[in-house]
Order: C-alpha cells, then structure tokens, then sequence
C-alpha cells in the first residue's frame, strides 16, 4: 500500500484553544482536506463523558457521533478518525462502527499501561473500527519493554501502531532502531507522530518514510501545543514534488488563509524555547515551562536541573520534582559539591569548606539598613535619607537600585540579575557576590576587587549562623542582607523598600523599576511572600535571642508585624 497521511489539525490542534473550533471551521477543514488528498481526518478526542469539561473545553474534546454526523452532513470525503486517551476512555463510548462516521479509532498510552490498551483495542476491532495503538514517549522505552511491547503488536488485532515522538526530542538518525523493528514485523502499518521542539519534524518524518513507515500524521499550519506540528500542506507540497499526483495543496491553503492565520495571531504556537530544550532532554514540556516562568533561574541552572530530571524517568509532568529541587536549595549547584561551613573538621564528598567569611563582626553593635527593592524604595527616598543622615547605618543593597542610593555593600546572589546589573553598582561601594555564582561568571562581569557572600544555598532551612556563613538562602536576597548585618555584628537592623510581594498584587510589580526577571504570577508571588515572612520571623527570633531588637521594616510593607513607620524615627 501507499504512503498514507493523517491529518489531526482538530484533535491536536484543539490543544492551543481547548478545541474551542466552530462546526463551520471543522467542515471547511474536513473539505479542504478531503479535497486536498489526505487519507484520514482526525476530528477530535472521544472521551468518556465523565471526563468532558463542558465550562472550558470545547465540543471537539468529547466529539460525539451526533456532533460528527451533524457537521459532516452531505461532505463525502477522507476517512474520519478520533483519538482516544487510554485514562479517560469507556469501551460503550464506541457503539457499532455501521451506526459511526468514525472509521479509525487511536488510543493513546503511556508504557505503563500499555498492555492493557491492546485488550481494549482488540474489543473496538470486534466493534467494526479500524484499530490503532498510539505508544506515547516510545523512546523512554527501556530495550526489555521494547522487546516485549513488539511480541505483543505481533500477536496483536491491531490495524495500526503508532510510535510518538512525544517530546519532539528524536533525530532523523534514531529512525532506523525507532521502527525498523515494527517495519519488518510486516504486521500492523507503521504510524509516525513527529513534534516540531527541536525543528525536526519534516526531516525525521522524511527519514521515517525512507525506512519505511506506513502513514504519518500532520496538521495545517502546524497547529499544535507548543512548538506545533509537521505541516500538512508542506509535507503534501514535498509529496506532490516526488511526483505523487493525488495531492493538492491549495484548497489547504485556502483554509491556512480564511481560518489559520487569525488563529494564530489569537492562540500562538510554533518554535518555543521551553519545548526546545525540553526537547533535546527528552522530557516533558512543562518542567521547563515551571522553571522559566519562574524567571529567576540562569539557563545554565535549568539546563542541569532538566538533565537531572530526565535521570529520575519521570513519566509526565511532576511539580514535585521542581519543588524539591528548590527546597532543597540544589537547583543553581545541580551536580556541584555544596558548602559547608569553614571550620566543618570533618568534611567528607558531600561538601566542601566556603570560603572564610571576611566580613564576620566588622560593624560591631552598628546601625544596619537594608535597601530592599520595592516600589516604597522610591516612594520614600527623601524620608530613606534623613533616617540615613540622621542615623548613620551601615547601608546594604543589592541587584538594580537605579543610583537612587549608594550603599556601603552591594550584593547579589542570582545570576540574571548579576549578569544584568554588576556594571550598575557605584564605584564606592564594596561588593559582595554569592557563591553560588562561578568564578568565571564573576570575571566576567567584574574587574575591581570583591568579597564572597557566604550562606548555604538551601531553602528549607531554619535560620542559623555558623562560622559567619548563614545556614539557608532565606529564598530572597534583601532577607539574605538581614541575615549577613548579623553576621557583621548589627545593634538594630532596619530595612526600607521591603513592599512584600503581596503588596502591589494590582500594581503589576513588586519592584520600583520593570524588571523581565521577575515574576508576576500570583501563584510565585504568594509563595515568594510566605517565604519571606517565614525568614523574617527566624532571623527576628534570632536576633532577640541575641539579645538584639529584632527587624525593623521603615516603609509600608505586607509583612506587618515588622512594621514600625520610619516617621517614628525622624
């Protein structure tokens, strides 16, 4: 038989709009496809009632027989298909295939449950459907599972096996082993779903065919969740051009211009970052969404944190996988040797000794103010520099402070913002950088002298000091700065422009300049804020214990019980 194409613009494509099409939309589509030469047109997922989200998924995500009969009326054309997900899928959801528009039924799965679809596929066959098992992520495959998931497609019912590049993480060089066992099984036609992350869609998709693989899927313009899909009309465009004549690319264009173009502009997808990297791991897209979103991770950061959850063979997507990861502090030193404090007599591979903390009860029983970077920064600067004549604190800041003020210590611990603003420092002011920032990095950004900012990158921590090195990363750097005025040797420690992330919900920032790295999602800034205030009330609790007074917020702040009015003060 001949090459075979699928085109599952509907079902995949409803990813970027929760298959929110119009039926009219849907029976132009199934036109232009049918009149362009394509073999199967997927219109949809058929779920199980109980899983249709009816409030925000659109009728293409349950695709009932009468939604199907309905808007295909009087349209003779391609064979229709729906998908079918193994978790959300009842066998009475088929009646029998006479009474259906539905030709071929794809049932996707994941390996775990792999053998448990081919029962359920084999009883669909019984029902008159063509039949077909779609093997999500096949290259997580270990060779055993390999082996034995082929013995099963040998002895199998199935019409169809299908092999997804899931993450649209494979080369054209992996075609040969990817379906070559399939292709010489001589059982079910050989199916091929290509992701475009990596911009290898068309190319491996090419090598497929050349080894042999019986149909391939596409949808037009590439629709598709993320990085999108193998173009229809570019790979039906190659077909015509190697001299197949049954194809026709412009009643698909036609559609592309009545339809797609707008719906692009409206619900982007196409060549993105996160899938990208995603891509080249081999992993599921939205560990690199998380991180990204979070926007205060260096690539490099996230480059070693995806490499280190593809080892753990998640299947899917786990946020507690990231979670860990920040808990646990590893995410900016993933597979580096942390610190441990210098004077540890007994340091084994598990650390290494920090650097000496040179700074360690340099200001004995001295004022402190911290220069956080909120908006009241800003907002309260003539009253920030009387507290300052009036008090003579020792100053410390850190990331971008726009010259508003010039500290007597400038820190930064994140290597975005280090990157972006060491240049904006003044002159005058000492230097301190975390050090969990690489000594290259700092080269790089850095030609005057400067001090180590010594803590233990670990978030879920209480607040301790030992040998001057602070024993958490107090999640933020204007905390972080509380917590090094007591290792200085702090009396009283004030802060100023710490807003609170919860402050400025409806302002847009909870800093005083606009800043790419920052988040505005609520969701990060709730969990910023309950940080904060955790540390707040573990460093207050230990400067008390000390003997000290405890933090002093001077300017409007969501952190309330820190406040104190710098009113009061001047």
């Amino acid at each position: 038989m001949a090459l075979e194409i699928l085109d599952c613009t509907i079902r995949d494509g409803g990813y970027v709009n929760n298959w929110q099409f119009s039926r009219d939309l849907v029976r132009e589509v199934y036109r232009a496809l049918s009149k362009g030469g394509v073999d199967f047109v997927e219109l949809g997922f058929r779920n199980a009632a109980a899983f249709f989200r009816p409030e925000s998924q659109g009728i293409w995500r349950l695709t009932t027989e009468e939604v199907l009969q309905d808007t295909l009326a009087n349209i003779h054309g391609a064979r229709v298909s729906v998908m079918a997900d193994f978790n959300s899928i009842e066998l009475q959801d088929f009646g029998p295939a006479g009474d259906s528009c539905v030709d071929l039924v794809r049932v996707a799965v994941h390996k775990n449950k792999v053998f448990a679809a081919l029962d359920m596929m084999a009883e669909i066959k019984k029902c008159g459907y063509l039949a077909s098992l779609q093997c999500m992520g096949y290259n997580t495959y270990t060779t055993q599972e390999k082996k034995e998931l082929l013995n099963a497609v040998r002895d199998s019912a199935l019409d169809y096996i299908y092999l997804a590049d899931s993450y649209g993480s494979i080369f054209p060089f992996h075609m040969e082993d990817l379906f070559g066992p399939y292709v010489e099984l001589g059982g079910p036609r050989v199916g091929f779903h290509p992701h475009n992350n990596i911009q290898m869609a068309f190319a491996n998709s090419l090598e497929a065919i050349r080894v042999g693989v019986d149909i391939v899927d596409t949808t037009i313009y590439g629709i598709g969740r993320g990085a999108g899909n193998l173009p229809t009309e570019i790979m039906l465009s190659y077909l015509s051009e190697q001299g197949a004549t049954r194809y026709n690319v412009i009643p698909i264009l036609n559609c592309i211009e009545r339809f797609f173009l707008d719906l692009k502009q409206e619900h982007p997808w196409g060549y993105q970052l996160p899938y990208m990297i995603s891509g080249i791991f081999n992993i599921h897209p939205s560990y690199a969404k998380d991180l990204l979103r979070r926007k205060e991770y260096s690539m490099e950061d996230i480059w070693k944190a995806l490499g280190n959850i593809k080892h753990t063979d998640a299947i899917g997507y786990d946020s507690e996988i990231i979670e860990n990861f920040i808990r646990q502090g590893i995410l900016g030193r993933l597979n580096e040797t942390p610190f441990c404090p210098a004077s540890d007599t007994n340091p084994d591979e598990t650390c290494v000794a920090a650097p000496p903390v040179p700074y360690a009860d340099r200001h004995r029983k001295r004022e402190f103010l911290v220069l956080a970077n909120g908006p009241s920064l800003k907002e309260k600067k003539p009253e920030i520099e009387k507290f300052i004549a009036k008090y003579d604190p020792v100053v410390l800041g850190a990331n971008f402070l726009n010259g508003l003020f010039k500290p007597d210590y400038h820190a930064f611990n994140n290597k975005k913002r280090f990157a972006a603003y060491a240049g904006t420092t003044a002159p005058d002011s000492e230097l301190l950088i975390g050090i969990n920032i690489p000594p290259d990095m700092i080269d790089d950004y850095v030609q005057r002298s400067w001090e180590p900012l010594v803590f233990r990158n670990v978030l879920d921590a209480d607040f301790d000091i030992q040998d001057g090195m602070i024993m958490c990363n107090c999640r933020t750097i204007s905390v972080l700065l509380i917590g090094i005025a007591v290792v200085m040797g702090a009396n009283r420690v004030f802060v100023a422009g710490m807003d609170g992330y919860l402050n400025h919900a409806n302002a847009g920032t909870a800093l005083f300049y606009d800043e790419k790295f920052d988040p505005q999602e609520h969701e990060l800034n709730v969990e910023r804020h309950r940080w904060n205030d955790t540390f707040l009330q573990k460093i207050d609790r230990y400067i008390q214990k000390q003997g000290g007074e405890g933090i002093h917020i001077l300017t409007p702040t969501g952190h309330a019980s820190f406040y104190k009015g710098i009113e009061n003060y001047l």
